[in-house]
């Protein structure tokens, strides 16, 4: 199995330029599917679901081409509606091409999706939505098989804000008579990303960003041109790799507006972290302070952070408790930080973080994109050599994690097996 080695770091110094946002590439690449021709989408990274978002898009008879950060995709005429198993239940994400398929072709065969393995996410809110718009459903041998011969525009309210499911309403309403209104809408940038690209190609949005999103349907939509947006998430990793090393770097097109939350609870633990023209400066020259932190929906403190808060909290001084509110099982990775020396105690929802001085390498697992991420950071202030297996986890959303700490002066490289 793939796997990262790290060893003690330096403190980090230099420039690091984030990649395209991996939340918002995937759904980027669904809505490609509204409309026949040719999509450019630039600052796409390299990691693996972005790959196998272009494995289930070649399986409905798209042509796919990634070169350099630009990606190419055609959509032809007619497409085959049916999401194929072996690579839907690699990528919860996949779920998002039922509303497209539905809005313009009236019918989608999508598998029940899989993804990181951090509990149950039930799809629900994304069937009940499309039923409001007038898709039909049945499950059949694993399989979502939906239809939709009218889809006319309804008020719809979400129990939960879900991104995913704000993502596929939106792109399924775009193309349905009428207008839709979707209430307790997610408010993340990457939905706004979404929204401008779909703009771009026609559609008709009001209020993206905001808990209420209107949507006017139109007849058709024109492929387009895009930029992605800067990786919000991959922003955090790098304040935290600062926060957990020490040093002074520049985290090149990081967006503060898109984490205002976590950079107030990071300058709480003592960070210094300032706005460059396209980016942050981050410094931290001592031991950081515990807090207390909660994850909730944008603009709160997102559920991805979360496992780099928990392994900056593992070496900060003082106790700190860290809630979570969206995913019961997300505490996984807490048993391989243990391994480490990290005095971490899990009740339900909380973690309660005692901070040690110093953690000690050993070999890790990781069971999740971030969760695998935060374990190497943990390596870069752990005495002795820090194994994390299941490296495939962290390739599917980091390009280049490895060569990008390096240049930072980390000691971490990565090992294909």
């Amino acid at each position: 199995m793939p796997q990262f080695i790290v060893h003690p770091s330096p403190p980090l110094s230099g420039t690091v330029k984030l990649s395209g946002a991996k939340n918002s590439i995937l759904k980027l690449m669904a809505a490609t599917l509204l409309a026949k021709g040719v999509h450019v989408i630039k600052n796409v990274p390299h990691i693996s679901d972005v790959g196998i978002m272009s494995q289930v898009l070649v399986a409905m008879g798209a042509k796919v081409t990634h070169v350099q950060d630009v990606l190419r995709i055609e959509i032809p005429s007619n497409i085959n509606p049916h999401a194929p198993y072996h690579l839907v239940e690699q990528m919860r994400a996949s779920v998002v091409v039922l509303g497209p398929l539905l809005a313009r072709y009236g019918q989608a065969e999508v598998s029940l999706p899989g993804g990181d393995d951090f509990g149950s996410r039930p799809i629900d809110m994304h069937l009940k939505g499309l039923e409001a718009l007038g898709a039909v459903f049945e499950t059949s041998h694993g399989y979502i098989l939906g239809t939709a011969s009218n889809m006319v525009g309804a008020e719809i309210v979400l129990e939960y804000p879900s991104h995913t499911a704000t993502d596929n309403l939106i792109m399924a309403a775009v193309l349905s008579k009428g207008t839709t209104t979707i209430d307790n809408a997610a408010r993340e940038p990457e939905v706004v990303d979404l929204a401008n690209f779909l703009s771009k190609m026609g559609a008709i949005i009001k209020g993206a960003g905001t808990s209420t999103i209107q949507i006017q349907g139109v007849d058709e939509l024109q492929p387009s041109e895009h930029v992605v947006i800067p990786d919000r998430v991959e922003a955090a990793t790098f304040l935290a790799s600062v926060g957990i090393a020490k040093g002074e770097i520049f985290i090149q097109d990081a967006q503060p507006s898109h984490m205002s939350m976590l950079l107030q609870k990071l300058k709480d633990m003592g960070m210094t972290i300032s706005a460059g023209s396209d980016g942050l400066f981050v410094k931290v020259d001592k031991r950081l302070k515990a807090v207390d932190v909660a994850t909730l929906p944008f603009p709160g403190i997102a559920t991805d952070y979360k496992p780099f808060i928990v392994t900056m909290l593992a070496l900060s001084d003082g106790i700190g408790i860290v809630t979570e509110n969206l995913f019961a099982g997300r505490f996984r990775y807490v048993d391989e930080l243990r391994r480490m020396g990290a005095d971490i105690r899990t009740e339900g929802h909380h973690a309660v973080v005692r901070g040690v001085e110093r953690l000690s390498g050993a070999p890790v697992r990781s069971f999740d994109i971030r969760a695998g991420a935060a374990l190497v950071l943990a390596g870069l202030a752990a005495e002795g050599e820090t194994i994390v297996a299941n490296a495939e986890h962290i390739l599917r959303g980091y390009d280049s994690l490895d060569a990008k700490l390096a240049s930072l002066g980390a000691d971490v490289y990565f090992e294909k097996n």
